[in-house]
Parts: C-alpha cells; structure tokens; sequence
C-alpha cells in the first residue's frame, strides 16, 4: 500500500498500470451497476486510483474511501469546494461520510 503524498500526479505514479481495464463498474448491494468509469483520457487517474483500492481493500468501504481521498491529494480539496465538478471523488467522499460501500468490478479488454 503507498502513503499517499501531497499531490495527485506524484501518487498516481505509484499505482500500477491500467493497461488491459477496459472500465470499473460500481456495483450497490443490490447488484446494480451505479456508475462506470471508462479507460479514457480525463478518466485514466480515478480509473487507476479505484483499480487500486480494489486490489488493496477489496471493495469500496469508508475506509477504502478515505484512502482513496488522501491519493487524489489535492484534487479532493477541489471537490469539496465545487460538489459535482469531480464525481469520482464525490462517491469517495459520500462513502467516507458514511455511505453505502461499493463493490469494485475491474472489466478487463
């Protein structure tokens, strides 16, 4: 597991890579699918970070969640600031705060 620095593009390089994902699927207790993120540019860096806590915690607790915050660095300051500019970290934040955890699905090519 990293210790999460600072800043988003310092952390990001300590996450293993995302070639051969596909997309994450979030998945509720109900077994539906509520969001997906896509291997696409501007989603690549949540793509890795949610990739990671799956590998690390097995699904997306409060404590997966908070992790996850903590490698967004300073990203997640910017979400708090501007609620819907960042949804992937939201989901992070609502989870933390005592939301639903998630199942993690990594869909590979």
């Amino acid at each position: 597991m990293i210790q999460p620095g600072a800043t988003f593009k310092d952390n990001l390089q300590q996450l293993p890579a995302i070639d051969g994902v596909q997309r994450i699927d979030l998945v509720d207790a109900q077994g539906d699918v509520v969001a997906s993120i896509e291997n696409q540019p501007g989603k690549q860096g949540s793509l890795a970070i949610y990739q990671y806590l799956k590998q690390q915690f097995g699904g997306l607790d409060a404590k997966a969640a908070e992790h996850g915050l903590a490698v967004f660095g300073e990203h997640t300051v910017d979400a708090r600031d501007r609620p819907g500019a960042h949804p992937n970290i939201d989901r992070l934040i609502s989870v933390a705060e005592g939301g639903a955890p998630l199942k993690i699905e990594v869909i590979a090519v």
